[in-house]
């Protein structure tokens, strides 16, 4: 458990956290036979489309008041719409396995923007751990050891480290509305959200008309599973479990990211990589004390 939480909130949290550990790769697939903003805008667009029926066929609780409002806005454009963008453009740059532990930044900043919202600062294990996996972090974008046949730029980790930001900022604020209207209200009313504020863009950019039943499978996982159920799943443990403790999960999520980037897309396990995981495994062992 974590720290007397129920099993059930592990294992939601664990549920989440292994499927967004896949998206880097699933992503960085998708982006090889389609444009990367494409994949981005249809990852938020098609997940809205599939859950619009469900909020016309049913009375979903919708957010009332402004302050409720302001948290739904904040958690389907971070979440939704600068995350998805960002994420898969700078995976269309980087590798898999470095997207994946770029991902390593979300614990901290989610628990950084969670004491700040609730007044409330982590332990100081919790801080030890996040400054070890960030100096993990920190070095795996400042040391560059990857061969030349794996494609990685700086631009490429910086956009996926400021998707990490509205990520966070959508954490937080999805995992306080979830517990005043619930998760799948929160989840769903967010996804209608972002798809509006997304649809427009995809009038400006190419079609994937040469996408093939893989690519396809690709996006439709990012949709379904990145988008839909993994964020039902982690909201409802973020609201049961506690925001800045359940985050501390996210540490094994670049984990399984560097695990499927090496075992499925064939990418080096470098030198600086093995030292930033060692680094993230040493701060999900301090921040879970």
């Amino acid at each position: 458990m974590i720290a007397g939480r129920p099993p059930a909130v592990l294992a939601a949290a664990g549920f989440a956290v292994f499927a967004w550990g896949a998206t880097p790769a699933v992503t960085r697939f998708a982006v090889g036979g389609v444009d990367p903003l494409t994949v981005g805008l249809l990852r938020t667009l098609l997940a809205a489309l599939v859950i619009a029926p469900v909020l016309a066929l049913r009375r979903t609780p919708r957010p009332v008041s402004g302050g409720d409002r302001t948290l739904l806005a904040i958690s389907a454009i971070g979440g939704f719409v600068v995350f998805p963008l960002l994420f898969t453009l700078g995976q269309g740059r980087t590798t898999a396995t470095h997207g994946a532990l770029i991902l390593a930044a979300l614990p901290v900043l989610t628990g950084a923007i969670a004491a700040l919202a609730e007044r409330v600062a982590p332990s100081p294990f919790w801080w030890l751990g996040a400054a070890v996996a960030m100096a993990g972090e920190a070095g795996l974008i400042g040391i560059r050891d990857t061969p030349a046949g794996a494609a990685t730029s700086l631009a490429g980790d910086l956009l996926v480290a400021l998707a990490c930001v509205g990520a966070a900022a959508g954490y937080v604020a999805g995992g306080r509305l979830a517990r005043r209207i619930g998760t799948w209200p929160t989840t769903l009313w967010g996804l209608a959200l972002g798809g509006l504020v997304a649809a427009p863009a995809l009038a400006v950019v190419p079609l994937p008309s040469a996408a093939g039943p893989a690519e396809w499978s690709a996006i439709a996982y990012l949709a379904a599973i990145s988008s839909i159920a993994a964020y039902a799943a982690w909201y409802w443990a973020l609201s049961r479990g506690g925001i800045a403790r359940v985050g501390a999960l996210q540490f094994l999520q670049p984990l399984v990211g560097v695990a499927l980037a090496v075992a499925w897309l064939a990418e080096p396990l470098t030198p600086s990589l093995a030292v930033a995981a060692t680094a993230i495994v040493a701060g999900v062992v301090l921040c879970r004390r």
